[in-house]
């Protein structure tokens, strides 16, 4: 086998709109209604800049709410599937803490705060994060209906596995400014000026 043509590493990077767009914001946000109000306004923005859906992510000290990462999807711009928000979140905590467990006792406890719930694939990831919160703006069928994304088959319990496990669930903060994002994001792939990029089509429904 040639093993010249094998790719031996990847890399995901934030686009350079999001610390622009950070540098207006302040280090630590005191409630969870502002940090999903980060966390939408990301989430807007982030398909207009070409990098992916309309998806976005924080993670933040509980208690102080200082900014620890932050993630937007960026599937589009780096080619990669698994490029979701709360990966991309995650993965820059862990690499700014040093560490593959954000649940560690040395360290506050850390939330991740999404402008829906987690699909299959960020899901599992979330899970083995670390993390002792996961904040969610809305867990219906919104998101898949306004974007014609396919989220994968999620159990209907996916809370409750959370909460057996030690992670807290907060859902519907800041829900229906979460919605608006999606239908514009369907109202762009309408227009044809956003991609629904399911490489199986748009799943079952």
């Amino acid at each position: 086998m040639d093993t010249s043509v094998l790719a031996t590493s990847f890399s995901v990077d934030l686009p350079a709109w999001v610390p622009d767009e950070l540098a207006d914001w302040p280090e630590s946000l005191p409630t969870l209604d502002d940090r999903m109000r980060l966390v939408n306004r990301l989430a807007s923005r982030n398909p207009a800049e070409g990098n992916g859906g309309p998806f976005a992510a924080i993670v933040t000290e509980r208690e102080s709410g200082r900014i620890v990462s932050v993630g937007v999807n960026v599937v589009l711009a780096s080619g990669l599937s698994s490029a979701h928000a709360e990966v991309v979140a995650l993965s820059l905590a862990q690499t700014r803490l040093g560490s593959w467990d954000l649940g560690a006792a040395d360290r506050p406890a850390l939330d991740l705060i999404n402008n829906w719930r987690p699909c299959l694939q960020c899901l599992g990831s979330t899970m083995w994060s670390g993390v002792q919160r996961l904040v969610v703006a809305g867990s219906g069928p919104e998101c898949e209906d306004l974007t014609r994304f396919d989220e994968g088959p999620v159990r209907d319990d996916w809370a409750e596995q959370f909460e057996a496990r030690g992670i807290e669930v907060v859902d519907g903060v800041r829900r229906a400014e979460a919605v608006e994002v999606f239908a514009e994001y369907g109202r762009r792939v309408g227009a044809g000026a956003a991609t629904v990029y399911n490489a199986r089509g748009t799943g079952p429904r």
